[in-house]
């Protein structure tokens, strides 16, 4: 298909994403800040973007998550830029049209229920659970030599928990029922207990109860994935609601001429059952 056969719509998203490899190009040639930028060096700044973007998401701010998506694409664009600069000879170079024909093959081969092979022939993958497993088979074929080895080493705890164990389930290592989690989660919350004997006034061993915790989250993380909550998404959520309801109280504070050291918890939790009212 040529350019002028796409619809209205594609061709004005094709000529945005080419202005901006333009613009790309023009700052990485006049801008001091822009060229003296490196894969490194950006990397922190992607991270941040991210969580911008993810903030955005949890407010379903719509403008805000258009905003930072064209953040992230300008990132995303700039590393694609600093690779094309590698010298002619090298294996590594790779630009832009390089990046989106390798997701797009990749694509294509991980989806062979709608994607059919060279014979036409189609898998059959008729729910969620088929595509997953699916998945992660294609993905061992490609070369990873564990189902785990494409959860990044980087993650949050709580995200790579959630991650972990999404790719073991698709590898058909889980439980089958919800009850044998909670029953998991209920025999890790006695183990981590019993590390505290605090009725005994024994001494704790900070290592064995820190791994007590650990085994902890990680089957509530395991529970939350069964009842199709995202733990990260909730425990988020409910930092974002203490901090609204800590601010009230600072707020009700200063209104009465108070400082929150100078208060008694008692007090302070009059203004935080005012914060929770008010929600």
């Amino acid at each position: 298909m040529t350019f002028s056969e796409l619809s209205p719509r594609r061709q004005e998203q094709l000529m945005a994403f080419d202005r901006l490899l333009t613009i790309m190009d023009e700052l990485r040639e006049q801008c001091p800040w822009d060229r003296k930028q490196t894969l490194e060096s950006l990397r922190h700044l992607t991270i941040e973007e991210t969580y911008e973007l993810s903030d955005a998401i949890l407010e379903n701010d719509l403008p805000e998550i258009r905003k930072e998506i064209g953040d992230i694409q300008l990132h995303l664009v700039f590393y694609a830029k600093i690779a094309s600069e590698a010298p002619a000879d090298s294996p590594d170079r790779f630009d832009i049209a390089d990046v989106l024909n390798s997701v797009c093959e990749k694509l294509i081969s991980r989806h062979p229920h709608i994607y059919p092979d060279a014979n036409g022939s189609k898998v059959i993958a008729e729910n969620e659970e088929q595509v997953k497993a699916n998945w992660e088979q294609l993905k061992l074929k490609e070369g990873n030599k564990s189902v785990l080895s494409g959860v990044p080493g980087s993650l949050p705890a709580l995200v790579k928990a959630m991650r972990i164990q999404e790719k073991a389930r698709g590898a058909g290592f889980d439980w089958d029922e919800k009850q044998q989690v909670w029953q998991k989660v209920e025999e890790e919350m006695q183990e981590f207990k019993a590390e505290f004997n605090a009725e005994s006034g024994m001494a704790i061993d900070p290592q064995r109860a820190e791994a007590e915790f650990g085994d902890l989250l990680f089957s509530l993380v395991n529970y939350a994935r069964f009842i199709d909550i995202n733990p990260e998404t909730a425990l988020e959520r409910t930092n974002k609601k203490f901090i609204k309801r800590f601010q009230y109280i600072e707020e009700r504070a200063r209104a009465n001429g108070r400082t929150l050291s100078s208060m008694t918890l008692a007090e302070m939790d009059v203004y935080w059952n005012e914060a929770k009212s008010v929600g």
